[in-house]
């Protein structure tokens, strides 16, 4: 794991917060990787923190899904499994589709403004061939709808099992084909969303995270079948 180059000292204010964020977004992009036991102390050095808020941190963590704890032993980041997705991407679909269809009750004409800004960001990095980039930005559109649904229980939840779809759609390979899929429901989300058409965009969005899941899925199978 070569994680000295990208971590940086955390500030004493709002501590807790910041630093689950940080271990699960090395968590989210395979900086740590599945299976691969945390290296707290490491980590403690890297961030300047005591060891008492890291286990906090990956208590928190590990209520999430994204960690393992094995008392005297230390923890673990969880590995992804089929049937985990198979729980999780429903329940996702329809937070999905709740926040598009709420999103398109309380959106304002500069937060719509805002989105598609970010969407012909996201096609520019498509035609360029810049995945992560490209990852960036559909994340960042996702948050915005949910934003727009203004609904503070609903953000909770979502993004208590975002994490976890993040994790799983880093680590899948993507084909291009698939890619231009993604690129044309996008494209069907920002319509719907400008016309405000809440019921039309909770069915493109529950529709594209299916076919997110289907990507997923069959990584997974394939490696399992390697191993």
């Amino acid at each position: 794991m070569n994680i000295e180059q990208s971590i940086s000292s955390i500030s004493r204010q709002s501590l807790h917060v910041e630093l689950v964020e940080r271990l699960r977004d090395l968590i989210v992009d395979g900086t740590l990787a599945a299976g691969e036991k945390i290296p707290e102390r490491e980590l403690c050095e890297r961030f300047g923190v005591s060891r008492t808020p890291m286990r906090e941190a990956l208590k928190v963590l590990a209520a999430d899904g994204l960690v393992s704890l094995a008392p005297n032993r230390g923890a673990w980041v969880s590995k992804i499994t089929v049937t985990e997705l198979e729980e999780v991407f429903p329940i996702m679909g329809a937070l999905e589709g709740l926040s598009g269809e709420m999103a398109c009750l309380h959106i304002s004409d500069q937060q719509i403004a805002d989105i598609r800004k970010i969407h012909h960001e996201m096609v520019a990095h498509f035609k360029a061939g810049e995945l992560n980039e490209y990852f960036s930005a559909n994340q960042a559109i996702h948050e915005a709808i949910l934003e727009a649904a203004n609904n503070p229980t609903l953000r909770t939840m979502y993004r208590t099992l975002a994490a976890r779809i993040r994790r799983a759609r880093y680590l899948a390979n993507m084909t291009d084909e698939r890619w231009a899929e993604a690129m044309d429901e996008h494209e069907q989300i920002l319509q719907a969303l400008e016309g405000r058409e809440g019921e039309k965009l909770a069915m493109i969005l529950r529709e594209h995270l299916k076919n997110k899941f289907d990507t997923v899925r069959q990584w997974l199978v394939d490696e399992e079948a390697e191993s």
